[in-house]
């Protein structure tokens, strides 16, 4: 029986430091939103880093693939990639990039700012179960998850993309 393969890489790049429920606490409040379990779950084993897993596939082509998105990093809470962080967090990358304002920036891409993931709070309301949704370079908004959840668990390995 194989191992699992661990969400994140060990690479530290887009790492922030140990989460902790006073961090959490202030980044809600900071960002107006309530954050998912599961993505909270997930930042207290590792606050952000470069997935292993970094695609996901989509029934319509994207600025990125004909069949899928590309993710660099998930932020994580606090330091200088964080969600909340005032030089590289959401609400400045909403501003900055002029994404729609309907929740939080939770992914890097390789495009570095013209395309995103986003947890969208635009039906459930700011204290509700946000769905993930890509937002490509025309601003235009692409379903991808009803949640963070399905959202980690559609990510594939780019060997997987081809079906190898």
């Amino acid at each position: 029986m194989r191992a699992p393969i661990p969400f994140f890489t060990d690479e530290d790049y887009f790492t922030g430091p140990p989460l902790t429920p006073g961090m959490v606490q202030a980044a809600q409040a900071s960002l107006g939103f309530r954050l998912p379990q599961a993505y909270l779950e997930l930042l207290r084993e590792r606050n952000g880093g470069t997935p292993v897993r970094r695609f996901f596939r989509t029934p319509v082509p994207t600025s990125w693939a004909p069949d899928h998105i590309a993710i660099s990093s998930v932020k994580g809470i606090g330091g200088e990639w964080g969600i909340d962080s005032e030089d590289l967090g959401s609400a400045y990358t909403i501003a900055e990039w002029r994404y729609p304002d309907i929740g939080v920036v939770i992914c890097d891409t390789p495009s570095a700012g013209h395309d995103t993931v986003m947890l969208d709070y635009s039906v459930c309301g700011s204290q509700g179960e946000p769905s993930v949704v890509y937002v490509d370079e025309d601003r235009e908004l692409l379903p991808l998850a009803r949640t963070f959840a399905e959202f980690c668990a559609g990510l594939v390995e780019e060997r997987e993309l081809a079906g190898g």
